[in-house]
């Protein structure tokens, strides 16, 4: 039984792989669910294959809990969908999406065959794995430490637990004259403004001297 290695990469983060090792014969599914045993993200997530060229360029389409849309128009499922099926290249490419709620997006690349299956040993298994998956939550990815530098402005909002679904609260908060982030700011900066004004219409008012007193 011939063995395919899948190097499995996130799209978006360069230094984080994958690579596992499957039977021929086993399905998408299969490689499916061991992708995610391999990340520690939930399995039951509506996902796809596709079978793609050296460009990523996405063709044919193999779908896991796929909409009703998708299932009308006859998409094949994972589940009976064998690798072997859909390998005719050496190098074959799958443009991969992982939860289409929260879609995120991997790179899948056969990169090796084996001839025979090592005795005794369960498949799929991981082969090889490099760097850490970056973390999902309620409000989507959030990259490993080294992955990415948070602004300002997302680092407001962790404070506050911020979630997208939170942006009417925020506006409520807005109307109801509590400032928020940037407001604050900008409040700031027309308090000193108007301060600056109240001296420059007194006689005699040197903007330079105010400057010096201050230091």
């Amino acid at each position: 039984m011939a063995i395919y290695r899948f190097r499995v990469s996130f799209e978006d983060y360069d230094d984080i792989e994958r690579d596992i090792d499957i039977k021929s014969n086993q399905t998408f599914e299969d490689l499916h669910r061991a992708i995610h045993q391999s990340t520690g993200y939930q399995v039951e997530a509506s996902s796809s294959f596709y079978v793609s060229n050296d460009q990523w360029i996405k063709n044919e389409e193999i779908a896991f809990l796929p909409n009703q849309r998708k299932v009308n128009n006859g998409v094949a499922l994972m589940g009976n969908s064998k690798l072997s099926s859909f390998i005719d290249d050496p190098h074959q490419k799958f443009y991969y999406t992982y939860n289409f709620d929260r879609p995120f997006d991997f790179h899948v690349e056969l990169v090796k065959i084996l001839l025979s299956d090592e005795p005794g040993k369960t498949y799929p298994c991981v082969a090889r794995s490099l760097g850490e998956a970056p973390k999902i939550t309620g409000s989507g990815i959030i990259p490993t430490a080294a992955a990415t530098e948070v602004s300002e402005e997302f680092d407001f909002l962790n404070e506050l637990d911020f979630q997208p679904e939170d942006t009417e609260d925020l506006e409520q908060m807005s109307d109801m004259g509590i400032n928020t982030g940037e407001e604050a700011v900008e409040e700031e900066e027309e308090e000193k403004d108007e301060f600056m004004d109240e001296f420059s219409d007194n006689e005699g008012y040197d903007a330079d001297d105010l400057q010096k007193d201050e230091y």
